[in-house]
């Protein structure tokens, strides 16, 4: 894509890239992450008077207590802190730069696009299991840990991508993610949702995932491949090919990759099965089903539930 450069004032390029390098040697120091976060969030916000006024024992209205109190992510929950099946020790971590990211992602100064993105790939140096150079990471981006995520050199994410790394998710180099898709990596059992399954999902270099796609927890798409704007990916995407529709299916071959793809009528594997990630819970862990459901099919005994 032809681009124009663009550059910041002097004076705004170097503020910048001293607040950014500041957080990031802080975020790489012994440092205790919720403090970072907390003094982070607490600036960019403006509230540096306010939390210093709290703190000296002033009097503060319950809203506002609560408004200091969640810029120190210890003080907060997200969703995924709730899965059973999470590993807590990265965890404790990734949730607080995950915080981070979020309320970020909230302030005025996250549509400063240039400053955005530096500072986001920043944090997912620090967040992801893995984090290539020159990526772009744009507004909106949610995550379910993040630490079970790599991402390769120069892919780009737009706004409001769902990347769900309840299981694994592998993002390659120079992938292109539009806005609003949704990537995968566990799945629920059809007759009891309580049951989840998590899969490796991969995304192989040179794929482009185009608008409001939605690819399923144990799918492969394949390099150089193309999956159409609102397709559901439910089955391996092979290299070169371009796939739309819902469910996706394989249309076509990038002209000048006929020689090397798979030929459309093999397409449309599902290779889910091996891709699955098996994980165990301790026999201590306290069972919690929150929907309380009678899951047993019309006529079957407790036996053969």
């Amino acid at each position: 894509m032809t681009k124009r450069h663009v550059s910041l004032p002097a004076e705004a390029e170097a503020g910048m890239r001293e607040f950014v390098t500041t957080v990031d040697q802080r975020l790489s120091s012994d440092e205790d992450t919720c403090a970072v976060v907390e003094d982070v969030l607490i600036d960019l916000s403006g509230d540096r008077e306010a939390y210093e006024r709290w703190q000296a024992g002033a009097d503060v209205s319950p809203a506002e207590r609560v408004r200091l109190q969640s810029y120190d992510p210890c003080n907060t929950t997200l969703e995924s802190e709730y899965y059973a099946e999470k590993d807590e020790e990265r965890f404790k971590r990734s949730k607080h730069l995950q915080w981070l990211w979020r309320q970020f992602d909230s302030l005025p100064i996250a549509d400063n696009v240039e400053f955005a993105l530096r500072f986001r790939r920043m944090l997912a140096s620090h967040l992801f299991e893995d984090c290539g150079e020159n990526c772009r990471f744009f507004k909106g981006i949610s995550f379910t840990y993040g630490h079970n995520i790599t991402v390769g050199d120069n892919t780009v994410i737009h706004d409001d991508v769902h990347l769900d790394d309840r299981g694994k998710l592998t993002i390659g180099n120079r992938v292109s993610i539009s806005d609003g898709a949704h990537i995968y990596s566990h799945d629920h059992d059809v007759v009891d949702q309580t049951e989840v399954r998590n899969y490796h999902t991969i995304i192989e270099d040179d794929v482009r995932l185009t608008y409001d796609s939605m690819v399923r927890a144990g799918v492969e798409v394949g390099e150089n491949a193309i999956v159409g704007a609102r397709a559901i990916v439910q089955n391996d995407v092979p290299a070169h090919h371009i796939a739309v529709g819902m469910p996706a299916k394989s249309i076509k071959i990038k002209p000048g990759w006929e020689d090397v793809a798979v030929p459309l009528e093999d397409a449309g594997e599902n290779r889910q099965d091996e891709r699955e990630l098996e994980y165990e819970l301790s026999d201590e862990f306290e069972v919690f089903d929150e929907f309380q459901r009678e899951r047993r099919p019309p006529g079957a005994t407790r036996e053969t539930r």
